[in-house]
């Protein structure tokens, strides 16, 4: 079989069905990669500890700081505690947030945990305000890079009191 094909075939799985985990299976957030094919992942409880990418995988499917994955359990692992099975993606997100599968601590504070109808800034959100949200024209379907901090830059008014004398003079 050719990468190109052996490529095609793994992503396709990954894109593909939606399966729920198993009992043993869980769902992480992934903190970091420090390389040599393992990342950094953190769990609902808080445990935090390395998942190994299996070779089907490697150069195929890349894994950012702030995506989720299902891992399956390691036993006789010291630091290295789980394998991935699975890339979540947000149709994944999305199907689990429904099925009442998600994990409440991984909720944004901004999107609608699953176990109520709120916010978590406490507002109340109705079906209608859902639609609208979604359809109105937001940059929340674009690309963010999470591997770089984001600043925030703003001009003091020192600097605009400076330029206009300038221009003045």
């Amino acid at each position: 079989m050719s990468q190109a094909t052996k490529r095609k075939h793994v992503v396709k799985e990954v894109l593909g069905d939606y399966e729920p985990p198993s009992e043993i299976q869980q769902i992480v957030r992934v903190l970091g990669s420090p390389g040599n094919n393992l990342h950094e992942v953190e769990t609902a409880q808080g445990d935090r500890f390395l998942a190994s990418m299996p070779t089907k995988f490697r150069k195929n499917i890349w894994i950012k700081r702030g995506d989720f994955l299902i891992v399956d359990p390691i036993q006789e692992g010291e630091k290295v505690k789980a394998e991935i099975n699975s890339i979540l993606y947000k149709e994944h997100i999305k199907q689990f947030r429904k099925d009442g599968l998600w994990p409440a601590s991984f909720c944004e504070p901004a999107t609608e945990c699953p176990e109520s109808n709120t916010k978590k800034d406490g507002s109340n959100c109705s079906s209608e305000e859902e639609a609208e949200e979604e359809d109105s024209e937001d940059d929340s379907n674009l690309f963010v890079n999470t591997n770089r901090r984001n600043y925030e830059y703003s001009e003091s008014d020192e600097e605009d009191d400076e330029e206009e004398q300038q221009q003045g003079d």
